[in-house]
């Protein structure tokens, strides 16, 4: 029982919506229905600026990270159930049931998830992310590449157990997936830079729209 435990406690810690109450709590609506129509941290940003970025960023760093180690814990580091509980996290940030499975992308938790499974190549990952973004300001470009980038490495440098290595690309399909519309903007040309405000972002279908 302690494996199926694991994986129902990582899809709750990380169905837990940081972004949606920072929001909720400070300006009192739903982050939703601004910006992209995402829970993460870029969209929070966009209703809180920095500091609710990076507030967002690192709880949900945090329950990523949370969710693995719980895992670690309860079946004794058996490979198959850590990468239920990365993978679990991952949807749960992505698809929450307390939202009526509205989240995020999921970028954030992964990361949490990475530093958990393999802190060397999380580091990697993690500065691919920032030197990606440093220089073409696209958070979405940084985001894909980062996710594409972490099991490749980890199969490269660590030679985990096959399940691991499973478990991270599954998570790295999730997150890219999640971006299908982004992927779109970028090969048009229109998706916006961080920093600059892009004026024909808005919500549509009922708040649902493009989650970032």
């Amino acid at each position: 029982m302690a494996g199926p435990l694991s994986a129902a406690i990582a899809y709750l810690l990380g169905s837990i919506p940081f972004g949606y109450l920072i929001v909720r709590g400070k300006k009192g609506i739903d982050v939703r229905t601004t910006g992209s129509g995402s829970t993460g941290a870029t969209n929070v940003m966009r209703s809180l600026g920095a500091a609710g970025f990076v507030a967002t960023f690192l709880l949900d760093l945090l329950k990523g990270f949370a969710a693995v180690h719980i895992a670690l814990r309860l079946t004794s580091a058996e490979p198959f159930w850590i990468a239920a509980a990365a993978v679990g996290a991952i949807l749960g940030h992505c698809f929450p049931v307390w939202l009526k499975f509205r989240g995020g992308k999921g970028v954030a938790t992964a990361l949490g998830v990475y530093l958990a499974i393999a802190p060397r190549e999380a580091g990697i990952t993690l500065a691919i992310f920032v030197l990606l973004i440093a220089v073409f300001r696209y958070v979405s470009l940084g985001s894909i590449t980062a996710a594409g980038v972490f099991p490749v490495l980890l199969y490269a440098l660590d030679h985990p157990a096959p399940a691991i290595v499973i478990g991270s690309a599954a998570s790295a399909a999730i997150i890219i997936a999640r971006h299908h519309s982004n992927i779109a903007r970028l090969l048009n040309g229109t998706e916006s830079r961080l920093g600059k405000k892009d004026p024909g972002l808005r919500i549509q279908d009922s708040g649902l729209g493009n989650q970032k």
